[in-house]
């Protein structure tokens, strides 16, 4: 079980019509679906901005995926997961985007090398559209290099 933080004032703004509000758990499992993140016995819980989420997934990957998906909400400020894991795989590192980074200077600082941006890009599609579409607060997923 993973306990990870986010910034509650900003993300995605789902199902809530003020900053003050947090959305409903039927709302966060409709995102989670939205980017086709699957797991077996999906729960979502919200109580204050604290989301509690359990079930089953192929990947740590796809358990991750589904962390930041509801983490990287407005209104919502931590998620405690207790996601079972199929298959093992080396965990990422989570990175929150300060204001002026990029994929290129993210990747440099954690590869040592901007054109590994890519590797960043494809680690949190679906929730990125595109490269340049990343915001201050946004974590993201950095895996290990291969």
């Amino acid at each position: 079980m993973g306990v990870f933080d986010f910034i509650k004032s900003v993300g995605e703004k789902i199902g809530i019509t003020s900053e003050d509000e947090t959305p409903a758990a039927e709302d966060l499992k409709a995102e989670v679906a939205k980017h086709g993140l699957e797991a077996e016995n999906l729960e979502i819980e919200v109580e204050g901005d604290t989301v509690k989420v359990a079930g089953a997934t192929e990947s740590s990957s796809l358990r991750e995926k589904i962390v930041l998906a509801l983490g990287n909400t407005l209104g919502i400020s931590k998620v405690e997961e207790n996601i079972e894991v199929k298959t093992e795989e080396p965990e990422a590192t989570f990175y929150t985007v300060q204001k002026g980074d990029t994929l290129w200077a993210i990747s440099s600082e954690h590869y040592g090398n901007g054109a590994k941006y890519e590797g960043i890009f494809e680690a949190n599609k679906p929730m990125l559209t595109h490269p340049d579409k990343i915001y201050p607060g946004q974590v993201l997923r950095i895996p290990p290099l291969d």
